[in-house]
Order: C-alpha cells, then structure tokens, then sequence
C-alpha cells in the first residue's frame, strides 16, 4: 500500500513538475511573440473592418479556425525539422524576417505613393477572399510565432510539444479574441445611443477610425522591429545604439530593398519579353 501511495505521489509530483516547466515556457514565449501578436491583431482587424455588421464575427470565426490549423502544420514542420535538420529553423527565421520587413514597408510604399489603388483592392475584395488572404498572412506569422516560441524553450521533447501547443492555442485566442472586440466597438456605441448613453456611444463610433489608424501604425511598426530583431540576432549584428532603435532601423533598411528587388521584377519580365 506504501509503494503505491509513493508511486501515486511520485506520478503527481512530474504532473506538477511538468505544468510548471509548461508554464514557465509558455509564459516566455507568449512575451518574446508579442511584437508579431500585435502586427496579426492590427492585419485581421483591418482585414474585417469594413464589411457588414452581420458578417465580422462569422470572419472572424472562419479566420481564427483556419489560425488554429496554421498552428498545428507549424508546430509539427518545427517538431520534424528539430527531429531531421535543426539548423534549417534558422534559414526559415531569416526569410521570416526579410518578409516582415518587406510587408512593413510594402505597406508604408503603398501609403505613400499608391494610397488609392490599395485602398480601392480591399473595397473589391469579397468576403471569401478576404479570409482566404487573412489565412494566408497568418501562416506567415504563425510560422515565426512558433519558431521564436520554440528558440527559448528547453526540456524534454514532450514538455517542448505541450508547450507549443498551449502558445499555438492562446495566440490565436487572445488575437481573434481581441479581433472579435474592436470590430464591434462600433455597433457597441450605437446600442449605446440608442438606450441613452449618447456620449460613451458617440465616443466609441468616433474612436474606431482613430483606432484602426493607431493599430496599422504598431502592426507597421512592429514588423519593422521583429524583423529587423530576427536578422540582428542570426547574423549577430553589433548593438551600436539602443537595440530597438538598431532593429527597427535594419528593418527599414532590409523591407525597402525586398520592396526595391521585388518590384524591379515586373521590368525584367517585360524585358525578357
């Protein structure tokens, strides 16, 4: 009877163990993720800002279970690679970051010199396809949540697994959860009026514009600074000023060449033709 009740004592005491070592990697990397969480939660609220009221949450829904797939395929590409070639987990954070960088400042070209047109492909873009595009940049993220995630985890391969799955599934709660919130501020501040409350109600509708601005700001911001952060820390680039301000900068200066390349694209295909 002593043998089992220290079998069973011993058994509770590696569940407790490995909740904690759970815990405390999930934590981590929830903290490490947070500058890609805030760029996915500016990307996919703008994606859903905009259509009709009846169809944000049900987008919404749709996006957030196709995240959670993108979760599982990342989680096991990360889980087979550590298992075959480690080293590749590099290769993919750098073109991770070189992509972060050139969405950053695709977006601050396209503010500037083609403001109109991007504005008149998302008013054309249905439903569908907005969600299907929403998918697709999730995925991109998602792949350098869970590979950042996984750099500063340790332990034993199953502690690692449950740890990936737990930041997989909070990310994309906490993300579309916070989606789900700011797409209705405005339809919050209009039952408001309606039952009386003109000011908060008023104050709410004028706000979102205000807030969807601010939210692309930190998104554009964001992927300059995680990108130029993963470039920084791969090659080992030296810290000659505030670390932050290094990243952001090779951010700026890696996302407007990929712009540059990218875009001389179209005149060599002509060419060639």
């Amino acid at each position: 009877m002593g043998s089992y009740m220290f079998s069973l004592l011993s058994l509770l005491d590696d569940i407790a163990s490995t909740l904690d070592d759970i815990a405390i990697m999930t934590k981590v990397a929830i903290k490490d993720t947070t500058a890609l969480m805030s760029d996915d939660l500016a990307v996919n609220t703008a994606v859903v800002h905009g259509v009709t009221a009846d169809k944000e949450l049900p987008m919404v829904w749709k996006i957030f279970l196709g995240s959670l797939l993108n979760k599982v395929y990342c989680i096991l590409g990360v889980l087979i690679l550590m298992a075959t070639y480690p080293p590749l987990l590099k290769v993919i954070l750098v073109f991770g970051g070189i992509y972060l960088s050139y969405e950053g400042a695709h977006k601050v070209f396209e503010k500037l010199f083609h403001k109109e047109e991007g504005k008149a492909k998302r008013v054309k873009a249905t439903v569908e396809q907005r969600v299907k595009g929403a998918i697709r940049t999730d995925l991109i993220l998602s792949i350098e949540i869970i590979v950042i995630a996984h750099s500063g985890m340790k332990g034993t391969l199953l502690n690692q697994t449950l740890s990936l799955c737990v930041v997989g599934v909070l990310v994309s709660i906490i993300i579309y959860g916070l989606v789900a919130v700011l797409v209705k501020i405005d339809d919050f501040g209009l039952i408001l009026i309606e039952k009386g409350y003109k000011n908060v109600g008023n104050f709410l509708v004028q706000s979102m514009p205000v807030t969807m601005k601010a939210l692309g700001v930190i998104g554009t911001i964001a992927m300059f600074l995680v990108g130029g952060g993963i470039i920084t820390h791969i090659f080992h680039l030296p810290v000659v000023t505030i670390e932050f301000v290094q990243n952001f900068i090779i951010g700026i200066v890696v996302g407007s060449v990929a712009v540059g390349i990218l875009s001389l694209k179209p005149v060599f295909m002509k060419n060639s033709l």
